[in-house]
C-alpha cells in the first residue's frame, strides 16, 4: 500500500484549499464543502459553499456545482479548478 506515491487519501486532501484558476477564486477548504459521488464510486461534482461555513443556520444557503471534470490537479496543499461560468450552476437549498 506504501509503493505508490500518487495515492491520496481523502482524510489528507479535506485539508486542501480550493481554487478556480479561471478567475483567482478561493472557495475555502474541501473540508467545508461536499463531493458528490455516483453509484459506482467516481467524483461526479464538488458542491462548494459560499456562506462561509456549514452552521451558518440563518442565511440562504448557496453553493456551487462544479463538475469533477474541472478539476485540473491536486497538488501539495491546493486543489486546482479550470471552472467557467458557463460550467458551474449557483444553487439554493
Amino acid at each position: 500500500m506504501g509503493e505508490e506515491s500518487n495515492i491520496k487519501y481523502l482524510s489528507d486532501i479535506e485539508r486542501y484549499e480550493l481554487i478556480n484558476i479561471n478567475d483567482g477564486e478561493k472557495y475555502d477548504y474541501l473540508l467545508n464543502n461536499d463531493l458528490i459521488i455516483d453509484d459506482e464510486g467516481n467524483f461526479k461534482f464538488l458542491i462548494v459553499n459560499l456562506n462561509g461555513g456549514k452552521f451558518n443556520m440563518f442565511s440562504n444557503k448557496e453553493f456551487l456545482e462544479i463538475p469533477w471534470q474541472c478539476v485540473k490537479k491536486i497538488g501539495a496543499k491546493t486543489i486546482i479548478l479550470d471552472a467557467d461560468d458557463d460550467v458551474v450552476k449557483k444553487v439554493k437549498l
